[in-house]
Order: structure tokens, then sequence, then C-alpha cells
């Protein structure tokens, strides 16, 4: 009886188990995404930005921004962070901040569905 010298297996197409550090980035943005969709509530938005003394545009572009350096460190999407500093950066403007609020959480969102 003769074995062969080398066992050759196939492997398939397996999507490689998502890290700790990138379940992190991920549920970031599904967390960034759901405050951005509130913040752009077209009147309860306004009003809960407004009577908070424009604090979670601040707290909101800190939060963006390090969820800019995780998604850079795991080549992930940025689109979603990049919108969120423009929407914290230009929400004291009506009208403007509600369109970039909704951009925003709608990128990240679908940015976090995403498995790359």
């Amino acid at each position: 009886m003769h074995l062969p010298d080398e066992v050759v297996i196939e492997q398939k197409d397996v999507e490689p188990e998502p890290t700790k550090q990138s379940q992190v980035s991920r549920t970031m943005k599904w967390v960034f995404g759901s405050l951005e969709a509130i913040w752009g509530i077209p009147v309860l938005g306004g009003m809960l930005i407004l009577s908070l003394a424009w604090t979670p545009l601040a707290i909101m572009l800190i939060l963006h921004i390090i969820g800019l350096v995780f998604a850079s460190k795991e080549n992930r999407s940025k689109t979603g962070h990049i919108l969120g500093i423009l929407a914290s950066s230009l929400g004291w403007i009506f009208g403007v901040g509600m369109v970039l609020h909704i951009l925003a959480a709608i990128f990240l969102m679908i940015e976090a569905g995403k498995n790359n």
C-alpha cells in the first residue's frame, strides 16, 4: 500500500472570526449611529442639543475622533466617523446639522452592519 507524500486539503472560503478589537469598532459604530439618529430627529434632536447647551456636539466630536482612530487602525471604513465629525462641528447651523446627523447615522449603521 502506497501512502501519498503530501495530503492536500481543500480550503473553502470561510470568513475569519472577528477579533475582539473589530467587535469594539463595530459596537462603537452602532452606538454612535444610534446617537446621531437621535440628534437628527427634526424637533426633538434640536431641543435636546439646545437644552444641554450644545454639550452633546462636543462629546460626539470627541467620540467620533476616537472612533476614527479605531477605524484607521483596523482598516475599516471611516466615512461615518468623518460625517459625524462634520455634524458635530457644524451642528449648530439649523438644518445643516440635522441633515449631517442623519447622514452620519445612516453611514455609521451601514458600516457597522458590514463585516469588513
